[in-house]
């Protein structure tokens, strides 16, 4: 099987977010992707939710065998190991997170489900602080 190339966007903005973006970013890596190239790191404000915990946020491009509905459940899998309780999708909101991992591309795919939209139309075209950090990635 061959490598598919991924970009995904990784935010938190609950306890050290630094620190919880390096270790989803190792556990990642430890699942058998290959992490090509990742982003600055970069502080934000909350997205269409209002919160005082800011967000530190980060782009990776990422190469993986699995398939797009594989790698989601790999990284909800990530997000719940890492604490993450309460998913947009389940919740019908957005709220404070200690991890979040959205796959922005996959390889040239148009893919659309009740879980998953590729390309991630919001990061893509909707949001300034997506757009600065994949600027050099897509």
């Amino acid at each position: 099987m061959s490598q598919n190339k991924v970009v995904l966007l990784l935010g938190s903005n609950l306890g050290d977010q630094k620190k919880n973006l390096e270790h989803a970013l190792q556990k990642i890596s430890e699942g058998g992707n290959e992490i090509s190239q990742t982003s600055e790191f970069l502080i934000t404000e909350p997205v269409e939710f209002v919160s005082s915990n800011i967000f530190c946020n980060i782009a990776s491009i990422i190469f993986t065998r699995l398939s797009p509905i594989q790698l989601l459940d790999f990284v909800k899998g990530i997000e719940a190991e890492m604490g993450r309780i309460n998913d947009s999708t389940s919740s019908g909101g957005y709220s404070d997170r200690i991890i979040d991992i959205d796959i922005i591309k996959y390889n040239d795919l148009k893919f659309r489900s009740e879980r998953l939209e590729i390309p991630h139309q919001k990061h893509l075209f909707e949001r300034d602080f997506s757009k600065i950090l994949l600027k050099d990635f897509i």
